[in-house]
């Protein structure tokens, strides 16, 4: 798939690393701030760690959507986001994912040379859609149930897996309709955004109906709360539980597996791609 600059084989599980330029992200939320503001030099000596371990893609986020958060503003957002973008391009040559749902951030960061952009709410927000199609990148949709704020309150499905499906299939075609052309659009299920944990088991165990779709598929399953349900362990003691779920989704046909342990998990999929002899 081609990612603005960059071109990556998806035939081979793929690692994005989670670079949040926020305050308040529920794992490394205010890790790259000194004295209250964003340290731009902080979060490129992250963003070198984890290339140099094996991420084949830096995701920079400037809003955080964990359970409870409220939206930032636009021109705070672009604060946030396009510098580092722009460093991580011009200064790493790093191939940039920007997690965002604002139509100003997708035309900005564009310009500032991002490749993808990662979208929790699937391109919904007004002039989403048409700020994706003109800037010619590929769009990672998410589903979604709620909004972060709320999402968490009571989620209901008559069937998690076949309605998260039905969703993305639904914004696909509007994808399409805009302009955005089936060769830029990877999907993810959203664990942890409007699911309990059983419903997130679900989607995992059915994982590979939503490759049937055909689209590439990216997960986000590092260090989230159901592994707080299953485990019992806080946020920096889930490292195991993160590694198993990335394996079992790459085992399901994961191409994408967004995590904050990158060594971790490149070890743990090179050792898997051992053993299947890739």
């Amino acid at each position: 798939m081609r990612f603005g600059r960059h071109t990556l084989d998806l035939s081979q599980p793929r690692i994005m690393g989670i670079l949040n330029t926020t305050p308040d992200s529920f794992s490394d939320g205010g890790s790259y701030y000194r004295d209250g503001r964003l340290a731009l030099d902080l979060a490129l000596e992250r963003a070198r760690i984890m290339l140099a371990e094996g991420a084949d893609i830096i995701d920079v986020g400037g809003e955080s959507t964990r359970p409870g958060s409220t939206p930032v503003s636009e021109a705070e957002e672009l604060d946030r986001v396009v510098p580092v973008v722009e460093a991580l391009v011009n200064e790493l040559g790093a191939l940039v994912s920007v997690d965002t749902s604002s139509p100003a951030v997708i035309r900005e960061t564009a310009r500032a040379g991002a490749g993808l952009i990662n979208d929790v709410r699937a391109l919904q927000r007004e002039g989403a859609l048409e700020a994706v199609a003109a800037t010619g990148l590929p769009a990672c949709l998410m589903h979604m149930q709620g909004t972060p704020e709320t999402m968490q309150a009571h989620p209901r499905y008559e069937d998690p897996v076949d309605d998260v499906k039905s969703f993305l299939a639904a914004r696909v075609d509007a994808c399409l309709a805009a302009g955005i052309t089936a060769d830029r659009i990877l999907l993810d299920p959203g664990f942890g955004f409007g699911k309990t944990l059983d419903h997130n088991l679900s989607l995992l165990r059915r994982l590979e109906e939503f490759g049937a779709m055909g689209f590439p598929v990216l997960v986000g399953l590092s260090r989230k709360s159901m592994l707080g349900k299953l485990l019992g362990r806080d946020v920096d003691e889930r490292l195991p539980g993160s590694l198993a779920l990335a394996l079992a989704a790459v085992h399901r046909g994961a191409s994408v597996i967004r995590v904050h342990d990158v060594a971790a998990t490149r070890d743990v999929l090179s050792v898997q791609a051992a053993l299947a002899g890739v």
